[in-house]
């Protein structure tokens, strides 16, 4: 598949360090030691055509037409969605560190990387996969010749910093958005050693410096207005319009919708200050909208916010939070919009007595558990014993079985007690044990030998 025309130009930039142009040079207008050489159909690193060695005039009608490029007749997705690059070029590349890397982005994600040690731009998100091998000659065409350049511009701003070695490295970042009402904003950056340096505006077409020694780099590029012209060309129409063709290319993945997960949590400071926080989970696109409402008052001054962030696992999370009076919680609701919902989403903390009947849920069950616990044991003790004194029936002294002559000692009135109580028959009759093993005397045998001896133990009384 093939994103962009078939005869889009490729573009070829050199140096040489014995010369010096100032002036307007294919629109690439940098007071650096360079020179452009037209091929065919030659273009720029953003792929705008190159106009070389033509007049300034004739190359600012080119740009006026690209900044008035109008978009495909095609509908926008819905949401705001962005098309940004980040570039980083080193002074002195490392063991594991390019002299050069260039990662783009369609809504945070990436979908090319280009590193200057592999030289060759890779596709980073599925959806690139269906691109001919056209587009990825070009594009590393492309990052090859912004390698050089803004190699150049790093020693360069290195000289006006009063450093001549050492590891050092200039990030350039630019892109363009467009908003869900229709709205386009665009943007361009550049930094040394991870601060700011320079930015463009877009309004003036006049570069601002960040810090007195970036003065000295601004009045480089403004040398030449044509360099602030083309980045403008560039942001606000090619951008636009590549921004369309990926969000086409990757439309199931960009332009999906997934509706947050929302919780509103309770948090209480050393002071004993109560703050409600509304968190928003999972969704997707990155826009979202919270707020926190007290009847009909919105508190927008009240009210913390913290920057959308990934989630990780290609959603969204976010939170927004307010301080509350004691006591007052149940009156404050937090609002939440989304392109996936079809109405505003609104949620409030859950009163304490929610928390308290799931606590004494909880509760409840760990006692049931220790209960079952506690009389499954008592009935194994119950078993265990039962089983002995069964066993001790069995294993009784031979002299006090039912022919011996002992039967009425103390220990064998002892034993036959336990037997008598876990026999299935046994039970006591009158102050005596009557069992099937051992039948009660009859009343016409004489028994006051036997009756005696069992009282004299008083085990039956």
């Amino acid at each position: 598949m093939s994103l962009f025309p078939s005869n889009v130009p490729l573009f070829v930039i050199s140096y040489h360090l014995s010369k010096q142009r100032q002036g307007c040079v294919g629109c690439l207008c940098l007071e650096i030691h360079i020179s452009l050489f037209l091929l065919p159909h030659a273009e720029s690193p953003w792929g705008l055509p190159v106009v070389a060695d033509g007049p300034a005039s004739l190359a600012k009608v080119v740009m006026a037409e690209l900044a008035d490029l109008k978009l495909e007749n095609k509908p926008w997705p819905g949401g705001t969605h962005s098309l940004h690059y980040h570039y980083l070029a080193l002074s002195e590349p490392g063991p594991d560190l390019p002299q050069f890397l260039a990662v783009g982005y369609v809504d945070d994600q990436p979908f090319i990387h280009y590193d200057s040690r592999v030289d060759r731009a890779k596709p980073q998100a599925p959806w690139m996969a269906a691109v001919d091998t056209q587009y990825w000659e070009t594009e590393t065409q492309k990052q090859r010749a912004w390698a050089k350049v803004q190699q150049v511009e790093t020693w360069t701003v290195m000289g006006y910093h009063n450093q001549s070695s050492g590891t050092h490295s200039t990030q350039r970042t630019f892109g363009c958005e467009i908003r869900e009402d229709g709205c386009t904003s665009s943007f361009w950056q550049f930094g040394f050693d991870g601060q700011d340096h320079l930015s463009l505006d877009l309004e003036t077409l006049s570069w601002v410096s960040a810090k007195p020694v970036a003065v000295q780099t601004k009045r480089w590029w403004e040398t030449e207005r044509c360099y602030a012209e083309y980045d403008k060309a560039y942001l606000e129409g090619l951008c636009l319009t590549s921004l369309h063709r990926y969000l086409e290319l990757g439309s199931q993945s960009l332009t999906r919708k997934e509706p947050p997960k929302v919780q509103v949590t309770r948090h209480t400071a050393e002071d004993g200050s109560i703050t409600l926080r509304c968190w928003a989970r999972g969704f997707y696109p990155r826009d979202i909208s919270l707020s926190w409402w007290l009847g009909e008052e919105e508190l927008v001054q009240e009210t913390e916010y913290v920057e959308t962030r990934p989630g990780g696992d290609g959603t969204y999370q976010t939170w927004a939070a307010v301080r509350v009076p004691a006591r007052m919680e149940n009156g404050y609701i937090c609002h939440v919009q989304h392109s996936s919902l079809n109405h505003t989403l609104t949620v409030a903390w859950e009163a304490p007595s929610h928390q308290w009947i799931t606590s004494a849920k909880v509760i409840s069950i760990i006692f049931t558990i220790t209960f079952l616990l506690v009389a499954g044991v008592l009935t194994f003790i119950k078993q265990y014993s039962q089983a002995r004194n069964k066993e001790s029936c069995k294993q009784a002294p031979g002299d006090c079985g039912m022919g011996g002559l002992g039967r009425g000692s103390p220990r064998c009135s002892q034993a036959w007690l336990r037997c008598l109580k876990t026999k299935n028959g046994g039970r006591v009759v009158g102050g005596s044990f009557q069992s099937p093993a051992w039948p009660h005397p009859s009343p016409s045998a004489p028994s006051h030998h036997l009756g005696a001896r069992w009282r004299g133990q008083g085990a039956l009384h």
